[in-house]
């Protein structure tokens, strides 16, 4: 099969934000990577999806070293996110290891007209768009293109070889490098030193270390022990760890397994996941040969006869059986939101926090800044919603739980009374959900990026995860205060478009050597919602045509369109019997304001370029 040649169409624009990570202390200009192959990645350290596209985007890195740069374009979404101190700690937390340009105001981001994190832009030598991507999946595609980039542009001489602006900062000498979960292991403490990909055992002081568990390189092997970002930890009841062989679940969450961890010799085995990301398919079976996607939190609960999973990267719950060996579905859809009702028909958002208190499993669901539950009943398992109002609304305010706000939380902890401790991480808080009053109120401030927490003697031990070590920010006898923030919306600017007649088109091409998979049907599938319902006068629902026409309510002045894209495709070469097919998958919310002059037509791109303008 023959490519069609690529048409270079429009100018990258230059860069422009607050400042530069990653550089040494230099700006970077569009002007002076003349010569190199440039991939701006649009992200923001919140995003489950962003985070797989940086693990992505490490093998081409290393595969193009000395033609491609890549810049990361931080395009915050949390008040939060907007900080440059915190922008600089998660650069180093996930270790980013390129230029990354801080955008708090949306300037790059505008000018590219991206529309969603992550969203992958490709330049070439000459200083065009060849190719614009949202969602992850796009690896190969990229590999394809920058390959063949590399060969046009060697053969024109308008590629330069050698190093790019990358200069590593200069690391920092702590224990704990940005922990992630805690757990109680009745003598000890059991903490996940998530950067250093290692598992770390201190005495109940949170200070004097007795054990370290892993060599502290990012991998997957149990020989030496190796992580990759571990987060979720789970005590098994005795009976449960002595017939399973080991005593402690960890959700590794960057390689996507779970492993266990037997405390008497510190031997590790892997116990559930393929190692691959889950993006579609089956998600149920044995448990070995099932795939996961960024397991965040585990807990053992009763209710259910296993490790509830907290599946950030799907946004779904799944369910381990240490017994059986066996995986499954246990509540959530893929759809990302906030919806209660029965288990498989509940949204989730990225749910980073699990924490059981009888028959009750708490949830914290970092996306939509909310604190949730999940308890059996008559008839199944039904999800209920505590705290939280979208994905798009946030804040810190205390009060009635119905009016109260949190800022993407990551951590639970069930308390004695009843009560809930709340890792309020982008608050910097630690947050109290009294379910008998149904309030909610403040009892420590100014903690660095809190992650979890856990009882120890009546106080509670926080992961202060940004501050590298754990923390006691709650006294004995502390006074809980209220806050009366206000709140905060997801602020990126609004696209205009007109009421009546709107055509929604999905763009995407297979890239190089591919083609659409109708193996099993239709490649591609639509799915379109709105906030509120009533902007949406027609077009709602799911289909397999990546264009639709909408028609815009003309009482409704603005609002958030979400969609939901997905297209197969796959190695388009005769002569292989079994060609290797990928999912390419990206979910939109796209605020509108609805004017008179507004746009008839909304492109998104899933991936190649909008050839309607």
């Amino acid at each position: 099969m023959t490519t069609p040649k690529r048409q270079a169409r429009v100018r990258a624009p230059e860069f422009a934000g607050r400042g530069w990570l990653n550089t040494g202390g230099k700006d970077v200009t569009l002007a002076e990577l003349r010569g190199k192959i440039v991939l701006l990645d649009f992200w923001t350290f919140c995003c489950i999806n962003c985070l797989h596209v940086l693990d992505e985007l490490r093998p081409l890195e290393s595969e193009f070293a000395d033609v491609l740069v890549t810049i990361g374009v931080h395009s915050p979404k949390f008040t939060h996110e907007a900080d440059p101190d915190a922008v600089k700690a998660a650069v180093e937390r996930y270790e980013v290891h390129h230029p990354v340009l801080d955008d708090p105001e949306l300037r790059t981001w505008q000018n590219y007209a991206a529309r969603a994190w992550p969203t992958l832009t490709l330049i070439d030598p000459e200083g065009y768009v060849v190719h614009v991507a949202s969602g992850e999946g796009h690896a190969e595609a990229l590999r394809r293109i920058i390959g063949e980039l590399v060969a046009e542009h060697d053969a024109k001489g308008t590629l330069r070889r050698g190093d790019g602006p990358y200069v590593p900062p200069e690391p920092e000498d702590t224990v704990l490098r940005f922990p992630g979960k805690v757990i109680d292991l009745g003598n000890s403490l059991l903490v996940s030193d998530s950067a250093r990909h290692r598992l770390v055992e201190f005495a109940h002081d949170g200070e004097t270390v007795l054990r370290i568990i892993g060599d502290g390189e990012r991998g997957h092997t149990v020989v030496p022990i190796r992580f990759s970002e571990p987060n979720g930890l789970a005590l098994l009841p005795p009976e449960i760890a002595e017939q399973a062989g080991y005593d402690v679940v960890i959700a590794d969450t960057v390689n996507h397994l779970i492993r266990g961890l037997r405390l008497a010799d510190g031997v590790v085995t892997t116990i559930a996941g393929t190692g691959q990301q889950w993006r579609s398919g089956p998600d149920s079976g044995d448990a070995l040969q099932t795939a996961l996607t960024s397991p965040w939190d585990v807990a053992w609960y009763e209710p259910a006869g296993g490790v509830v999973i907290a599946m950030s990267g799907n946004h779904t719950l799944g369910l381990f059986d240490p017994i059986g060996n066996t995986v499954r579905r246990f509540a959530g859809t893929t759809v990302e939101g906030l919806k209660d009702g029965p288990a498989e028909e509940a949204f989730f958002a990225q749910t980073s926090g699990l924490a059981v208190a009888g028959d009750r499993l708490w949830l914290a669901d970092s996306e939509t800044s909310a604190l949730r539950y999940l308890q059996p009943g008559d008839d199944g398992f039904t999800v209920h919603t505590v705290i939280g109002a979208g994905l798009f609304e946030f804040g810190h305010r205390d009060g009635a739980a119905d009016q109260a706000l949190l800022q993407h939380p990551l951590g639970v902890t069930a308390l004695p009374d009843g009560g809930v401790a709340i890792s309020d991480t982008y608050n910097g808080a630690i947050r109290r959900y009294d379910p008998a009053a149904d309030e909610v109120s403040t009892v420590a401030t100014g903690v660095a990026e809190p992650s979890d927490a856990v009882l120890v003697d009546g106080q509670l031990v926080v992961v202060a995860s940004a501050a590298h070590r754990l923390e006691r920010p709650v006294p004995p006898g502390v006074a809980a205060r209220l806050v009366d923030g206000a709140t905060g919306t997801v602020t990126r600017p609004a696209t205009d478009i007109a009421s009546g007649l709107l055509r929604l088109a999905v763009v995407f091409t297979p890239p190089p050597g591919e083609k659409l998979d109708l193996s099993y049907g239709p490649a591609t599938r639509l799915e379109i919602t709105s906030s509120p319902p009533e902007l949406l006068v027609e077009g709602a629902g799911a289909d397999t045509d990546l264009h639709r026409d909408l028609i815009i309510s003309d009482t409704v002045t603005e609002g958030v369109l979400h969609v939901v894209a997905q297209a197969a495709s796959c190695d388009d070469d005769p002569a292989v019997e079994h060609p290797v097919c990928r999912i390419t998958r990206q979910d939109w919310g796209v605020p509108v304001r609805v004017t008179a002059d507004g746009a008839a037509r909304l492109p998104l791109i899933l991936g190649g370029l909008d050839d309607d303008h």
